[in-house]
């Protein structure tokens, strides 16, 4: 009999059941065989980072009064939109989510949590709470649903190695001597795996170079298509794990958007896919469909607004500059990686590719997979994770919700074929939107768009109001052209937000 692949996640394989099933009681099964002593409630803050609640199991009642009631925290010191004078938040943990941590000594499960107000309603100014309801409200208006999928790129930072140099620029998918982080990648995916993370591959990127003794090598992640809100989740889980790790081996790691003049900065690209029940609706007859043409119209029109949740301080902009792989011009093309939005390859066609480098598999039936996506290339490690693939739910709702003809009219005309810098588009190029050049100019772009995400209640007016606030204190209006006589500047900057996200 054929041996089936057994879950990798620890509780998963104890209960015999996917994450996305488990129960109140599953969870108290699991602690209570498993002898686990801590319970970690982990949840995002306005940093982009996970902040951790340590709370030991103590009996069984008082674990059941936290699995059923969270617990308590000073949203203030969380949120800077929220006052001190009534500042008390409960967290209360998604079973969903729950793992066993990698890194504890003692043994502890971890969870992820959801924030509530004093009457017990979800945080208006949560972002993850506001992911869920531009998903409910996509969901109800379109009767479609929404799923991502993460490219989650960082630097390894660590002493220089002078065995087996990769040229500068040169480490795109580079293997071992010539990589030197790729064991630590691996385990990296490995831990993410055994906490929920549905990972597609990893590899080495372009960036590498040395600098004062120091080598930098940028790596990859890149995740599976999964429902939006796991998305989200799995993709903070990544970050935290990637770092503790990094720290357990002495190195240092990065997700900053750009760290150096000259050399790759690191994007978090989302791929996008709509789902008609189990069946994706990005192709028709092998082509992409105008259910995907309109969602990428709705991606257009609110691109520059996107900015504000996906590349959040003035370092996001030294990467968004002109003739590099990071997009500058509002528009859309097929496996072009200059454009902003990107339709990669899709396995569109029906030849047997595995038959003609395998002769034995001839015979096996064969029909190509649908796993057509699109992709925002805008966003970097600074994003808020929750609130742009929130945006970008928001904007694929607005293309739908537009009258098909000028929702496809839009798509045309912000289509490019080849690459958008070339002098054959210079007319084109007068005709596109531009992505804003700092934080000012973002905060400027949300404002005048805010209606688009306000709609449907999805995102309250506090977080509206309290991210162009944030946005515009950075003073950054003219800052390309302050570093421009100031590089000290830029480094100054580099180091201030080296650890964003």
């Amino acid at each position: 009999m054929k041996k089936e692949i057994e879950y990798i996640n620890p509780i998963e394989k104890h209960l015999g059941k996917p994450a996305s099933e488990f129960r109140k009681s599953d969870i108290i099964e699991y602690i209570t065989e498993n002898e686990i002593k801590f319970i970690n409630f982990r949840y995002v803050a306005d940093d982009g980072r996970l902040k951790t609640l340590n709370l030991p199991v103590n009996d069984s009642e008082y674990l059941d009064s936290i699995l059923t009631y969270g617990e308590r925290v000073d949203g203030s010191s969380l949120f800077p939109f929220i006052s001190a004078g009534s500042s008390d938040l409960y967290v209360v943990p998604r079973f969903c989510t729950a793992y066993l941590d990698p890194f504890a000594e003692i043994p502890t499960v971890g969870m992820l949590c959801s924030y509530f107000t004093k009457d017990g309603e979800p945080l208006d100014l949560s972002p993850e709470n506001t992911l869920r309801k531009a998903h409910e409200v996509f969901k109800k208006k379109t009767g479609y649903s929404f799923e991502a999928m993460g490219e989650l790129e960082f630097y390894v930072i660590d002493n220089e190695d002078e065995l087996f140099k990769t040229p500068d620029q040169k480490g795109y998918h580079e293997s071992e001597p010539f990589t030197k982080f790729e064991h630590f990648r691996c385990e990296a995916m490995l831990l993410i795996g055994q906490c929920g993370g549905k990972i597609k591959y990893g590899h080495s990127e372009v960036g590498n170079f040395t600098l004062n003794g120091k080598i930098y090598e940028q790596n990859e992640v890149e995740f599976q298509v999964n429902p939006v809100e796991t998305a989200a989740d799995q993709l903070l889980m990544a970050k935290w794990i990637l770092r503790t790790l990094a720290f357990r081996y002495g190195l240092d790691i990065t997700f900053a958007p750009k760290i150096t003049e000259g050399r790759a900065g690191s994007g978090l690209h989302f791929h996008t896919r709509i789902m008609d029940g189990k069946k994706s609706v990005m192709l028709e007859k092998g082509k992409l469909s105008t259910v995907a043409q309109r969602a990428i119209a709705g991606y257009m029109k609110c691109a520059t607004s996107i900015t504000a949740f996906g590349n959040t301080n003035p370092t996001s902009y030294f990467r968004l500059v002109p003739h590099q792989e990071a997009p500058t011009t509002v528009c859309w093309g097929d496996s072009n990686r200059s454009v902003l939005v990107r339709v990669p390859l899709g396995w569109r066609g029906n030849t047997n590719m595995m038959a003609q480098v395998n002769p034995l598999e001839k015979d096996e039936k064969y029909r190509m997979p649908d796993k057509q996506t699109v992709e925002m290339r805008s966003p970097d490690g600074s994003a808020d994770i929750y609130l742009t693939l929130a945006a970008l739910v928001a904007a694929a709702r607005i293309g739908l919700e537009m009258a098909p003809e000028e929702a496809l009219r839009i798509a045309a005309d912000n289509y490019v074929a080849v690459n958008i810098h070339t002098a054959e588009n210079a007319d084109k190029m007068k005709s596109l939107a531009q992505l804003p050049a700092s934080c000012h100019e973002s905060a400027m772009e949300l404002d005048r768009n805010r209606a688009y995400y306000m709609a449907e209640d999805v995102f309250s007016e506090r977080l509206i109001e309290g991210t162009i606030a944030k946005l515009k204190s950075y003073n950054d209006e003219n800052i390309r052209e302050e570093i421009s006589h100031s590089p000290e500047k830029m480094m100054e900057l580099v180091e201030r937000f080296y650890h964003c996200g």
